[in-house]
């Protein structure tokens, strides 16, 4: 099963210069609670940004694949450079992170998806691509808590 997890503004918007333009508490304990001790997939970008945040601590995931176009070689990480082939053939329970372009590629591979929708706009340069959340996605579940609703959307 795929699972996609972020959070973003009411204009889709999820990062400003590889990191979060906001601070929510709740969202960030949601966001361990789901993918603490899981496999997940990350691109680079996204990857180095979290190892600023961590320093000198490990990722807290069971398993870490970075998706990138470099030829990087990482300590703590398996490195994927066929990202498409990869989500085809994958047989894993695996959790995708970021960023914007592997949630555009990651999307058609989805079972479901796990949204923090931010009831207010900020300012970034990373949105999530575009996509018919109604259309491709039914509601499984919701829970508002302030300016964030935690989403849960599962594929038709």
């Amino acid at each position: 099963m795929i699972k996609l997890i972020w959070a973003m503004d009411k204009n889709w918007l999820i990062g400003k210069e590889n990191k979060i333009p906001w601070h929510y508490k709740e969202d960030l304990l949601y966001y361990k609670e789901k993918t603490a001790g899981q496999i997940v997939l990350m691109g680079d970008n996204t990857y180095f940004s979290l190892k600023g945040y961590y320093k000198t601590k490990p990722l807290p995931y069971a398993k870490i694949y970075v998706a990138s176009l470099n030829d990087l070689k990482l300590d703590d990480a398996i490195v994927i450079n066929d990202l498409k082939g990869f989500l085809s053939q994958n047989k894993e329970d695996l959790w995708v992170v970021g960023g914007a372009t592997i949630y555009r590629f990651a999307l058609e591979f989805a079972d479901e998806l796990y949204i923090t929708h931010i009831e207010k706009a900020y300012e970034g340069d990373a949105y999530f691509p575009k996509f018919d959340l109604e259309g491709l996605f039914k509601l499984k579940s919701s829970n508002r808590s302030g300016d964030l609703n935690f989403c849960c959307y599962e594929r038709k």
